[in-house]
């Protein structure tokens, strides 16, 4: 029998049959995509410590222990802080251009509290309560992004619980692989959310030439099996796709948002910093838009800037104001074309992939 050419290292680590590894906010879409043969990461850094540990126990128990848990740990996050006591520290010019940018385009104020006040990135200790939930959970694969403190790739060891680091450059594969990465995600420019600034044809293989054993998952405008083909012909073990999934059948992304995410091609994104205080890739609107015009003040760090966005989309999203609305999107996102379920998306990616490679021999 002919060697499956999407059997990969990647496979046998994570016990999945496809090399495709699903990173969503929506446990539906995650639950969907393990029984479909994909491996589901879970982007839980918004959510609370019981939400966390409800979200993990509700994919458990629908596709056992074959799934991993994103969060976001920023490195220079305070020690400890209340994010009202952060954004009291916002300079008064951030504040006021803020509040031009609601008056100019009529944004309403948030109907609830803020979700931002869970976020692991605001400080370490939200961080370090999060990985405590992931880990008493014994999810079996915790993936990190923005960094990540040593006391977690301990905690991992001492566990057996396995790590993916999210890189945007060469030298952070480098230093996350010296502390004990088991797997690295070579993100590149054309990735939705906190991305680098290299292309991901160019990250990739300079990844893979200097990760030795440890798998390299490519990330980056990945929606298509042209994409997973090309990936594997550059020499990832895998892919890591995220923009694929948010137009799904089972996606919990609000409508309004699916209908501009199934409309938009990759010219129709931008690469910003005014988000969140570190470049990430979107979908354009007001907000990216404003702040990146000569008037506008310098973009705050992460957390500051995050707190600072966080009333905009918030107020934006409770009022459903398609014009005012945003998501992290991926230059991929040109091939998202239709809504389908979770099943298909992997079944088409898997055997396009597949007739891809063997148009070659």
């Amino acid at each position: 029998m002919a060697r499956d050419p999407l059997r990969t290292r990647l496979c046998d680590m994570l016990e999945v049959p496809l090399p495709i590894v699903c990173f969503t906010h929506c446990r539906e879409v995650a639950v969907a995509a393990g029984r479909a043969g994909a491996f589901p990461v879970l982007g839980e850094a918004l959510r609370s410590m019981d939400e966390i540990e409800r979200d993990v126990r509700f994919i458990r128990d629908r596709i056992g222990p074959r799934f991993g848990v994103d969060l976001v740990l920023p490195a220079r996050s305070p020690r400890s802080a209340d994010p009202e006591d952060l954004y009291a520290e916002i300079p008064a010019a951030q504040r006021a251009f803020a509040d031009h940018v609601k008056q100019k385009y009529r944004v309403p104020e948030p109907v609830g509290d803020v979700v931002l006040r869970k976020w692991g990135g605001n400080n370490q200790k939200i961080a370090r309560a999060q990985i405590e939930v992931v880990l008493d959970e014994k999810v079996p694969v915790i993936a990190t992004g923005l960094g990540a403190p040593d006391f977690l790739f301990e905690e991992a060891r001492a566990r057996g619980v396995r790590l993916i680091a999210l890189v945007g450059a060469t030298r952070q594969a480098v230093r996350q692989i010296e502390r004990g990465a088991d797997m690295i995600v070579a993100q590149g420019y054309d990735a939705a959310g906190h991305t680098g600034g290299m292309g991901t044809f160019s990250i990739v293989p300079e990844v893979v030439s200097v990760a030795g054993d440890v798998p390299v998952i490519a990330a980056g405008g990945v929606t298509t099996g042209r994409h997973l083909a090309a990936a594997l012909c550059l020499g990832a073990a895998g892919v890591w796709a995220g923009t694929v999934w948010l137009a799904s059948d089972e996606s919990d992304v609000d409508p309004i948002v699916k209908a501009r995410i199934l409309a938009a091609t990759g010219a129709d994104t931008t690469r910003t910093a005014a988000l969140s205080g570190k470049t990430m890739r979107v979908l354009e609107c007001p907000w990216t838009e404003e702040w990146e015009s000569p008037d506008a003040p310098p973009v705050l760090p992460s957390p500051y800037q995050m707190l600072l966005t966080a009333r905009y989309l918030q107020g934006a999203n409770d009022a459903r104001r398609a014009d005012l609305m945003t998501e992290a999107v991926g230059q991929g996102v040109g091939f998202v074309t239709r809504a389908q379920p979770v099943a298909g998306i992997v079944e088409q990616m898997a055997a396009e992939a597949r007739r891809t490679l063997a148009a070659f021999g």
